[in-house]
């Protein structure tokens, strides 16, 4: 995480920054950045590009495979869409305790507003007990609107 000023509130961690979330769920910390992709929106077709980084850290003591994701996509002109599939970005990372799994990947809206949020299921390599783990809620803005 950056150097920002954090305040922790319902296990959430809320940055000064509103481009940045972090939830623990299940000793699994999720951290997500976006960023606005101007090279690839038009706005004047109601193409908006947005790009997301997420960080996923093992904070427990034995090792998860990241076996699905689910995720409900809204944008400010009432669209939702939901996406499931196995893995992220091709993979189904095992992530040992105290390490961390880094992806980028993207979403296209048709409003310059939007947000997301989702679930990753893991199981858990000892046990192979299921996991269900929170992806928060995070918002996709493009800068020109924060003015």
């Amino acid at each position: 995480m950056n150097s920002a000023v954090c305040t922790v509130i319902f296990r959430y961690i809320y940055t000064n920054s509103p481009f940045m979330v972090q939830q623990v769920t299940e000793g699994v910390s999720v951290t997500v950045e976006t960023f606005y992709q101007p090279a690839q929106s038009n706005p004047l077709s109601s193409e908006y590009l947005f790009a997301y980084r997420i960080t996923i850290e093992n904070l427990g003591s034995v090792p998860i495979k990241l076996l699905r994701r689910h995720w409900h996509i809204m944008d400010s002109n009432g669209s939702y869409r939901e996406v499931e599939g196995d893995g992220v970005v091709g993979q189904q990372p095992v992530i040992e305790p105290g390490a961390n799994y880094q992806y980028v990947s993207a979403a296209n809206l048709r409003s310059e507003m939007g947000k997301m949020y989702g679930t990753y299921q893991m199981e858990n390599l000892y046990n192979k007990r299921l996991l269900t783990v929170t992806i928060p809620e995070f918002h996709l803005i493009a800068p020109f609107k924060l003015n």
